[in-house]
């Protein structure tokens, strides 16, 4: 028989309303269990579920009363709400009690699907990135943090130092660093680290998208609004919110932002009454943020209300005494994937140490991972590493008769383009930052050269 997809709990005091869901999602591949009262559901509750489908109004309940007695019971367990009597002060009140998500009643079968499958995929995600940074913490220090140099040993200091208050946070370092960890493990840290850990990339979503992904919006706020949506700031409500590369964020962006901040309180598109939200802000950057407020492209009130606590994170040319801590981290991790167990000659180490290492850790773990697919021997050499000289020890020609700066520069800029997408592991959002470009210029000049 085909592995379930999941087990669902419908809880819907309507016969006709209950059969549907039960076919339906039974065809999508889950294993459907059902509930027509709110006593008959709080006798299945004890039972192992992925997910738990239930209707806001019953006859001898409701559903957020199911909602709380599951967030006792099992906490990640992701419960959906259906209502025909909703309304945003129940929708907020649902989120805040732990809901994952909620639909109003007539809605679209396939959709439900679609919602469904993506609640209990984020619990499983989520629960297993709880799993990997428990073990790796257990041998690494903080959350999976890899290091034993004085540089990291200041980071993870300042860590555990900002993980006790709830003040902004500004973390600050070259792309592939590890903001995003360090993030994370401050929100570990905290008294917050039961609740929500959402993070958002500034610069990763298109700016005619970008404000719903943060306010969220209503149902008929733009075409495709087909059901009001919590936007990342309310889901992140008495957890932390992680704004990824917020130099990136508009200008018109960075106005809406800073009145959250100052006012905790939200507004989704297209909607006229305010949330209060209490959220823990931390904010990731490579750029100089200062710089940019002096360029104008950066707003000073929201620089010092982010830049409350600074964390620097050192690149990781300035702690070559953690390489061989990462290769090992890596290598350990890519055999578990099933990567052929290969070792690295000293030879190989030292061509690390040496190495500049522009993408930092995350371009670190490309090479391993290529070193380890792509070596014929048990013992990974340095020709096996491909590493290209950074084009700062490159001669510059003179000009000379013949010479074309065109053409020059036509081929600089290939060069950049591809290395950036190799330090990036061809994701195009990564590379795009390294050259400090938005990703459509970086998309035209991909067409440009061909790559």
């Amino acid at each position: 028989m085909p592995q379930s997809e999941g087990r669902i709990l419908v809880v819907d005091d309507e016969p006709s309303l209950r059969d549907v869901l039960k076919l339906g999602l039974s065809r999508a591949g889950f294993t459907v269990g059902v509930a027509s009262t709110h006593a008959e559901a709080m006798t299945q509750l004890d039972q192992p579920w992925d997910l738990v489908l239930t209707d806001l109004q019953l006859p001898d309940g409701d559903g957020l009363s199911i909602l709380r007695h599951v967030k006792e019971l099992a906490p990640e367990t992701a419960v959906v709400l259906l209502t025909a009597h909703g309304s945003a002060d129940t929708a907020v009140a649902a989120m805040k009690l732990g809901a994952h998500d909620y639909l109003t009643k007539p809605f679209d079968l396939d959709e439900l699907r679609i919602r469904v499958r993506q609640a209990i995929e984020g619990e499983k995600l989520r629960r297993e990135n709880r799993e990997l940074r428990a073990q790796v913490g257990a041998r690494a220090g903080i959350q999976g943090l890899v290091g034993k140099s004085a540089a990291m040993r200041s980071v993870i200091d300042r860590i555990r130092a900002v993980a006790g208050s709830s003040s902004t946070v500004l973390i600050v370092g070259e792309s592939g660093t590890g903001k995003e960890l360090v993030a994370r493990a401050i929100h570990d840290l905290s008294p917050r680290k039961n609740r929500p850990f959402v993070a958002i990339n500034c610069g990763a979503i298109a700016e005619s998208l970008l404000e719903s992904e943060m306010f969220g919006h209503v149902k008929g706020a733009f075409t495709d609004a087909r059901q009001s949506r919590a936007g990342v700031i309310e889901q992140a409500n008495q957890g932390t919110l992680l704004l990824d590369e917020i130099g990136e964020m508009p200008l018109s962006m960075q106005v809406k932002l800073l009145r959250v901040i100052q006012e905790r309180r939200v507004r989704r598109v297209g909607g006229a009454e305010e949330t209060p939200v209490d959220v823990r802000i931390i904010a990731a950057t490579h750029r100089d943020l200062m710089q940019m407020v002096r360029e104008g492209t950066f707003r000073e009130d929201l620089y010092y209300r982010v830049d409350v606590i600074q964390v620097p994170l050192p690149p990781l040319r300035e702690r070559p005494d953690d390489i061989p801590l990462l290769v090992a981290e890596f290598c350990g991790r890519l055999f578990r994937q099933g990567l052929p167990q290969r070792a690295f000659s000293p030879a190989a180490m030292a061509a690390f140490m040496r190495h500049p290492w522009l993408g930092n850790v995350r371009e670190l773990e490309n090479v391993v991972e290529r070193a380890l697919t792509l070596a014929t021997a048990d013992t990974v050499g340095p020709e096996d590493l491909s590493l290209a000289p950074p084009i700062r020890d490159q001669a510059i020609p003179d000009p000379h008769p013949g010479f074309s700066l065109q053409d020059y520069l036509r081929r600089t800029e290939a060069h950049f383009v591809r290395r950036a997408m190799e330090l990036a592991g061809s994701r195009r959002a990564e590379a795009a930052k390294l050259l400090g470009l938005s990703d459509r210029a970086l998309k035209y000049l991909l067409s440009k050269t061909g790559e």
